[in-house]
């Protein structure tokens, strides 16, 4: 696996991406006071006032989070029906959870392929302690510390941190393909012996100890099930990562108790500290080697060990419990003339270099690719983005001009920006070919599940995912060591407080 150190390079800085025009202030005025009397210095579009309204303090904010979290629309629906209401795809409105966990819910949303990505210019947007939107989870469940992804890049920690993961990623780089092919490979034995007892295999309640395991296993080299924390490691996760984002879940209990247990108040952090300090006392010693790395950049060591857990087990894992149920259910629904192209297309790649799955072979799957794009588009991992200007701004929807005035909070709902059907046709669907060829190319820097253009690397200077070319690699793997072994499969899907749940129904067992 030596062909893949690029995968965890960084490249050139991200090109500039977003349409907006920067506007000239007196320096002297106040972010409420300061004189309108900006020009652009060259008007393509008309300036309109951004629509909505935030409604009553308090009880705005509430009417608005009670139609996000259990209005008839869903998610989805809340934002679709601001654009109709309003004939603009940026608006005014507020962003759960609003009270009593957030100081102020009031945003302007951007909520189209054109506006969105004016959240990736850090020299135009602050992202500090906006990880999670418009409030910060206690530094209590992150061992004290304000780990990477609620810095920004223009605070000191930030560069040495982000290039420590870069090192986490890069420095085990050839255990990645046979460590997932083992861990994976397992995974679906184990799913083969549940379909033949009860018919039927929850991939989540699979995928979730494989995808843990194999993160421990390729970029650490330690087995969690031979430490202390045993098969304990997914289930202390995902409890630590419901005090984190409770405020933004649903869990499906009735709506006055959920809003009142979850939207309205954060969840005790000492509650979830020993399964918190169960997990930090792995990684310091299953990261050693990585947490000297840490302290060659300068980084304290116990800032490195719970910046390395909240990478692996937030970020990474977390992608992996949403990610790989999102790609499976694409997948299964897409039919058997797909599954017959991949299989085909994987087994004819792996086939050439010699049975084996190697880059070389991966390289040679650009369905298998494109498949994966098309996943990360139509149901990004990370749904929702926050940056606060820097200064006021221009920002431009494909019809028209907002004035934005310096240190409002600018919100990105990613799913209306990568389903824009300014953009992509039959942007509802999922087209498992939509990005092969010229045409598909000129398509991607409009997927922008990683925080920035998948035309684009992670730099030190932005707040794109360390791992985004990672996660891609993976993924392709996934879907290789899937029809590898099946002609093809069934699901059934339902839905999860983080992404879909999906239930293996059928595995047709290769015959070619």
């Amino acid at each position: 696996m030596a062909t893949a150190t690029y995968l965890f390079s960084t490249l050139a800085p991200p090109t500039s991406c977003g349409r907006l025009r920067r506007q000239t202030t007196r320096a002297t005025a106040s972010a409420t006071d300061r004189p309108r009397e900006v020009v652009s210095p060259k008007r393509r579009l008309p300036l309109r006032k951004v629509p909505g309204d935030y409604g009553p303090p308090v009880l705005g904010a509430i009417r608005d989070r009670f139609e996000y979290f259990y209005g008839p629309g869903g998610r989805d629906g809340f934002f679709t029906s601001r654009v109709r209401a309003h004939g603009s795809t940026v608006v005014r409105l507020n962003m759960p959870p609003g009270p009593f966990v957030a100081r102020d819910p009031r945003v302007v949303a951007l909520l189209d392929a054109a506006s969105f990505p004016v959240l990736f210019d850090t020299s135009l947007v602050d992202k500090t302690d906006l990880f999670t939107g418009t409030f910060m989870p206690s530094t209590d469940l992150t061992g004290g510390y304000r780990v990477l992804s609620y810095l920004d890049p223009s605070e000191p920690n930030h560069g040495p941190l982000k290039t420590l993961l870069f090192y986490l990623l890069s420095h085990r780089r050839h255990h990645v393909l046979p460590k997932f092919r083992e861990v994976y490979g397992d995974l679906f034995g184990h799913m083969e012996n549940e379909l033949a007892r009860v018919g039927k295999a929850d991939f989540g309640h699979y995928n979730d100890p494989a995808a843990f395991s194999f993160l421990c296993q390729a970029l650490l080299g330690r087995d969690p099930a031979e430490s202390a924390l045993q098969g304990d490691g997914p289930k202390l996760i995902t409890k630590w990562v419901l005090f984190q984002l409770s405020p933004l879940l649903s869990l499906g209990l009735p709506k006055h108790v959920e809003d009142s247990l979850l939207h309205s108040f954060r969840l005790p952090p000492a509650l979830v500290k020993k399964d918190y300090d169960r997990l930090a006392d792995f990684f310091r010693d299953a990261a050693r080697g990585v947490v000297d790395e840490g302290e060659r950049l300068g980084i304290a060591r116990e800032e490195a060990v719970h910046n390395i857990l909240f990478a692996m087990c937030f970020n990474s894992f977390g992608g992996m419990k949403i990610l790989f149920p999102s790609l499976v259910k694409w997948l299964g629904r897409a039919g058997a003339r797909t599954h017959g192209r991949l299989a085909t297309e994987v087994r004819d790649a792996v086939r050439a270099h010699g049975g084996e799955v190697t880059m070389k072979a991966l390289a040679e799957m650009p369905l298998v690719k494109s498949a994966v794009y098309e996943a990360l588009r139509i149901e990004p991992p990370v749904a929702m983005q926050y940056g606060r200007a820097k200064r006021d701004m221009v920002v431009e929807s494909h019809d028209y001009g907002f004035e934005v005035r310096e240190g409002e909070m600018l919100f990105g709902y990613q799913p209306m920006a990568t389903k824009d059907p300014r953009v992509f046709a039959r942007a509802e669907e999922y087209v498992p070919d939509r990005f092969l060829g010229e045409d598909g190319a000129q398509l991607l820097r409009h997927v922008v599940w990683s925080n920035g253009p998948e035309t684009a690397s992670p730099t030190l200077q932005d707040k794109q995912c360390a791992g985004k070319d990672f996660v891609v690699l993976i993924a392709r793997l996934l879907v290789a060591e899937l029809f590898l072994r099946y002609d093809s499969f069934d699901v059934q899907v339902g839905a999860s407080a983080l992404g879909s749940s999906v239930t293996i129904t059928s595995l047709k067992k290769a015959t070619f």
